[in-house]
């Protein structure tokens, strides 16, 4: 969702932190490549709700390729996009990438909307994080309400730029044999929806449902993506190793000569 005054006033309601979780997340001087094209863009509606609204419609799907510059695409309630990462991931020490939204910080708390995160080596076969929402779902959090990070774990937009939410490939360890976590090369974001109505409810991985600001029924309605950067790139194909090696090889060979 797009930044509005109306966020001034919600300002006021913010708190000090609760949860278990980190309050800070990543910058982007850590990041060696970014993503490089998008594979699909599903919109979600504006308001899941009223689907006589329509789509989310702002932002250009390349909005979110390259380096954060605060450009971004909105995918509306439940919308997906699947970027391409031409030099991949590798599972190494730490958080291997992280994903930036617009939301920004007010009192300690953010502004943002919500996404899940899955990833694929193979372009067809997804695996998703394991998630955890710690916040109270008594109430639905406002269009402009504010989130507490330190509840929230392993969704995209728990922090707020200029920092990234981090994800560590050793979360999917052992998840299924189709998925290298020496070469991920896909990078796929799905919008939480955010509302507590079980009749349109997401929850995390202990069936919690995701309370996020909800509804918001704009054009920019949703996750809004702006980058996904990755700190390792891909383990080479063992065919190109072979082939490096071979290259290295003949080289050996030729200064003997």
């Amino acid at each position: 969702m797009r930044r509005s005054a109306a966020i001034a006033v919600a300002a006021a309601c913010a708190s000090a932190h609760a949860g278990p979780y980190a309050a800070h997340g990543v910058l982007d001087t850590e990041v060696a490549h970014w993503a490089a094209s998008v594979v699909s863009l599903e919109r979600g509606y504006q308001n899941i709700a009223n689907p006589s609204l329509g789509l989310a419609t702002f932002g250009a799907a390349g909005n979110s390729l390259g380096a954060r510059d605060g450009s971004f695409v909105s995918l509306g309630d439940g919308g997906s996009i699947t970027l391409f990462l031409e030099k991949g991931v590798s599972n190494g020490p730490g958080w291997d990438f992280a994903v930036w939204e617009n939301g920004f910080l007010s009192g300690g708390l953010v502004f943002a909307e919500l996404a899940f995160v899955e990833v694929s080596s193979n372009g067809t076969d997804f695996f998703r994080f394991p998630s955890v929402s710690l916040t109270q779902t008594a109430t639905q959090v406002a269009s402009f309400g504010l989130l507490d990070p330190t509840n929230i774990h392993n969704l995209a937009g728990q922090f707020a730029a200029p920092e990234g939410t981090p994800f560590d490939l050793e979360d999917l360890v052992g998840v299924s044999p189709l998925l290298d976590l020496g070469r991920v090369h896909y990078v796929r974001l799905v919008d939480v929806v955010g509302s507590i109505d079980p009749a349109y409810a997401r929850y995390d991985s202990f069936g919690n449902a995701i309370n996020d600001p909800w509804p918001t029924p704009f054009g920019s309605s949703g996750f809004d993506l702006d980058a996904v950067g990755a700190r390792y790139q891909a383990v080479p194909e063992p065919a190109s190793a072979t082939v490096l090696l071979m290259g290295l090889g003949a080289a050996l060979r030729r200064r003997r000569r």
